[in-house]
């Protein structure tokens, strides 16, 4: 696709998938922007995470915790502005119709999402296993992983299905040829 084109169906395209996928884009900019906050506090920009006022959430406390710290040699504040800018690339990859005529790419995102979501559920079990309290902003995170899985679906599905569609045709076309 020309880029003109993809500039303009990309900020001015109207379809479903094209206001679910903007969808999807913004709530990984706001999982990234947990992310950058937890980012600031585990590298000592900032000496405090405010929580909500509920027992359940301390995130001080979790986000400077060993489990903060264990993956890659890293505080997983970075970790998490990187996996939700992925996630944004692939919603914003490909122009208005997509799912047609370049399918691997709405199947791409939704195994992402797919695998976000279920990573980040189970990062909330360890979360509270380790410290008994969650991050807030890690939660919202996953939040956004999940509602982004649920709108991702429609789009991945007609993708599924233009794919079965192409590979049958190819198979009446190859039978055919016999």
């Amino acid at each position: 696709m020309e880029p003109k084109q993809l500039s303009q169906e990309l900020r001015q395209g109207k379809n479903p998938d094209m206001s679910r996928r903007r969808a999807i884009i913004g709530l990984s900019m706001l999982g990234g922007s947990m992310g950058q906050i937890v980012t600031l506090y585990q590298t000592g920009v900032v000496s405090h995470l405010p929580s909500l006022p509920v027992p359940l959430f301390d995130a001080d406390r979790v986000d400077a915790s060993n489990y903060a710290y264990s993956r890659f040699n890293s505080p997983d504040g970075p970790i998490m502005m990187l996996n939700y800018a992925l996630t944004a690339w692939l919603a914003s990859a490909g122009g208005l119709d997509r799912a047609r005529r370049n399918p691997l790419l709405p199947i791409a995102m939704g195994i992402k999402i797919l695998i976000d979501s279920g990573v980040s559920l189970e990062l909330a079990r360890e979360e509270w296993s380790e410290n008994k309290a969650f991050c807030d902003y890690c939660q919202v995170a996953t939040v956004c992983s999940v509602a982004s899985l649920v709108l991702a679906i429609p789009e991945v599905l007609t993708a599924v299905r233009t794919l079965l569609g192409r590979r049958n045709k190819n198979n009446a076309s190859s039978s055919t040829q016999l």
